[in-house]
């Protein structure tokens, strides 16, 4: 088990590292947090989880208007244009375990992140606090940078940070200027399953993979003799989109699919096969072709709900007091 919010808290308090919280509804992304925490005087942060292909993995924490492109820091980095990506949502629970919405500075402190490379905008510095969530996305707590540095270096961790907007010029005679940040010790692990990677283009904007997939309707099906050709014409049936997080498609496209394999087990032919033992063989059949299409559909929410929090963090520009 990874650090808890409490612990998190108690730590700080432990370390008489000075920080204010506030607790509020969960929120997914950095502009759902501004509308309790942004005009409170301090920065927000936008947080990315990233995997290089040698499966090595780095947090990049940066204020809300700093603008990354990723392209330009794998580069810096020494692994050329392509060589960063979103890592797969398992890894968020089996190396930061943290849930979806909740990277930040403060993962590291589990010792399952240990080989995590933590990049800092500079930025952090010219604030008088920055807003964080404390490994739980129903709270926010406000500190300074020497507050996050005591913390980091109570954990054996050097803080490190950088122009996350410089682009300097990488070449023959130029080195790569953030070499030095790949983690060296890393041990080489193997790709965790990606049910649903997300993507990004050139300015660090995640993209929901949800978005790329072909858009799908599912439409209610009527009774037929023939119930088995229409439950294999559903399992073959393209993976059904879920633009933006939105909660109520969400629910919608659910409830379509549902509906479509509910009707085509109702037929003649069952209705005298199991008479009035139908229902609970309806309902049987019903958990056993809908469960992998909602747990993908879940997990594609999920990492649409992930990026889509980065993505509305480049755009974010909360208002200062």
């Amino acid at each position: 088990m990874g650090y808890s919010k409490d612990q998190l808290l108690a730590r700080l308090k432990e370390l008489q590292i000075e920080f204010s919280q506030y607790e509020h509804p969960v929120v997914l992304t950095v502009e759902a947090q501004a509308k309790y925490v942004g005009n409170l005087g301090g920065a927000l942060s936008k947080n990315l989880f990233l995997k290089d292909k040698k499966h090595r993995y780095y947090v990049v924490s940066a204020l809300a208007d700093t603008k990354v492109d990723l392209k330009v820091l794998s580069q810096r980095l020494g692994l050329g244009k392509g060589g960063l990506r979103m890592a797969p949502e398992e890894a968020l629970g089996e190396i930061l375990q943290v849930p979806l919405g909740c990277v930040t500075p403060f993962a590291v402190v589990n010792e399952s992140a240990r080989h995590v490379s933590l990049l800092l905008d500079q930025g952090f510095k010219n604030q008088e606090c920055c807003f964080f969530h404390p490994l739980a996305n129903d709270m926010s707590i406000s500190l300074n940078a020497h507050g996050l540095d005591k913390i980091l270096k109570s954990i054996g961790r050097n803080p490190s940070y950088i122009d996350l907007e410089a682009n300097p010029p990488v070449g023959k005679d130029q080195p790569p200027d953030l070499a030095a940040y790949v983690p060296s010790d890393s041990p080489v692990l193997p790709d965790l399953p990606e049910k649903a990677p997300s993507s990004q283009d050139s300015t660090g904007d995640s993209v929901g993979a949800a978005t790329k997939t072909a858009a799908f309707t599912a439409k209610a099906v009527k009774p037929s003799g023939n119930a088995k050709n229409v439950k294999e014409k559903s399992a073959d049936s393209a993976r059904p989109s879920i633009p933006a997080a939105d909660a109520g498609k969400f629910v919608e496209e659910l409830l379509d699919r549902a509906s479509a394999l509910l009707l085509s087990e109702i037929s003649e032919d069952s209705i005298k096969q199991h008479g009035g033992q139908l229902g609970a063989e309806v309902a049987n059949n019903v958990k056993k072709y809908l469960r992998e299409d909602l747990k993908n559909l879940a997990t594609i929410f999920k990492n649409t709900a992930y990026t889509e929090g980065f993505y509305a963090g480049t755009r974010c520009q909360p208002k200062r007091l």
